[in-house]
């Protein structure tokens, strides 16, 4: 008898969203409630004592979290997942559930801002110690790692710079220390890259961005092992970071076309990139699917489905020309945010990274000319001429 094959993404994500459907429905309901009734003190009180229990008050969980869990997790490969928030209550329940104060994390000099400041702000004032190391090297966290190291948090590709980090040269180093291997795979997408399958222990997303896909929820997503995933949720039901039921069904909506819209994504960034590569405007452009990318061997290696819809690129003219190119867009919408159907165009010196140092800009990358662009499912051709004429200052 012949052997069934697995089944691809687009099959387990459809039908992973089944996996914990309450109802019939083909497309579940929104379960619009704060809390749940009990047929009987005994189920109360067996419900209580669960781990994120569908069914007993919203703040815990709700059906409708439990059906984007259930899909997230086939995307990752994990055995678990945690749907919250945010992308940034993603993160930062991620690395708190596991750090205490006089623990030490290892992560890198640039990450998305937020990010940064959880790293360099927030943990120090709970006692965590945080060394920031350039990513380009795999040995330089592996020199970075203490007795009392227990996270080694990456992202990769970098918001918004585009470098890489190996991610599993730096989860071995991780877990050779006795740490855990914490990545962002949000710029990448678990379309593009399982951080899971080399080696990570827990992967955050902004489910805001490709996930949702929409531009019209906050979501954050952490998927790993059960335990650690239980481990993030006892810290959830304590700061609130809750997604609630119609973000969450919103979600479910966006998921269903997670795959088309992620090839679209690739295909259309790359001819973007392309295109940027040759025009005079343009100093240089940074996509990891381009051959003059420095790590794009790298980028083959570990992002086999694809490149994603995020570069960047430098202008010639500096601050001058990378400012006044925002203001000419038509089709590129000038807004933050990204992994949405339009094309969004944002100038990082100025509006996402503007509350870091200029010493913490120039270690993370971020030139006064840089420019970030998350291409969006537009016809192509109607993204490149936008792009040309507000260069050219038509």
């Amino acid at each position: 008898m012949a052997k069934s094959k697995p089944l691809g993404m687009n099959t387990r994500v459809i039908h992973g969203a089944n996996k914990a459907n309450a109802t019939s429905a083909a497309a579940p309901p929104i379960f619009q409630t704060s809390t749940f009734r009990l047929d009987s003190p005994e189920e109360g009180a067996a419900l209580a004592a669960e781990s994120a229990p569908a069914e007993f008050y919203s703040r815990y969980g709700t059906p409708n979290t439990k059906q984007v869990e259930a899909m997230c997790a086939e995307l990752d490969g994990a055995e678990a997942a945690l749907a919250v928030g945010s992308g940034m209550a993603a993160i930062t329940l991620a690395i708190m559930s596991n750090v205490q104060k006089g623990d030490h994390v290892v992560a890198q000099h640039t990450h998305y801002t937020s990010s940064l400041t959880l790293l360099n702000h927030t943990l120090p004032q709970f006692g965590v110690e945080v060394t920031l190391v350039d990513q380009r090297d795999p040995r330089n966290f592996a020199r970075a790692m203490r007795p009392n190291t227990r996270v080694v948090y990456t992202e990769s590709p970098v918001n918004p710079t585009q470098v890489l980090t190996d991610l599993e040269a730096v989860a071995d180093i991780a877990h050779a220390g006795k740490a855990l291997a914490i990545t962002d795979n949000t710029f990448a997408s678990s379309f593009n890259q399982q951080p899971l399958a080399l080696g990570y222990d827990l992967v955050v997303h902004s489910a805001t961005k490709y996930l949702g896909g929409h531009s019209d929820i906050i979501a954050g997503v952490i998927t790993g092992s059960q335990k650690l995933i239980t481990r993030a949720w006892d810290m959830f039901i304590v700061y609130g970071a809750v997604l609630h039921p119609f973000e969450a069904w919103l979600l479910r909506r966006g998921l269903l076309t997670y795959g088309v819209r992620m090839a679209a994504h690739n295909a259309n960034a790359m001819a973007v990139a392309k295109f940027l590569e040759k025009h005079p405007r343009v100093e240089r452009v940074h996509y990891p699917g381009l051959r003059s990318h420095p790590q794009h061997d790298l980028a083959k290696r570990q992002m086999p489905g694809g490149f994603s819809g995020m570069l960047t690129f430098e202008l010639k003219g500096g601050y001058e020309a990378a400012y006044r190119m925002m203001g000419r867009t038509k089709v590129c919408t000038l807004a933050v945010s990204l992994g949405g159907v339009e094309t969004l165009i944002t100038h990082p010196a100025s509006m996402i990274s503007v509350h870091q140092t200029e010493e913490e800009r120039k270690k993370s990358g971020i030139t006064p000319s840089l420019v970030r662009l998350s291409v969006g499912l537009e016809d192509v051709e109607d993204i490149v001429d936008d792009l040309d004429r507000a260069m050219s200052g038509k």
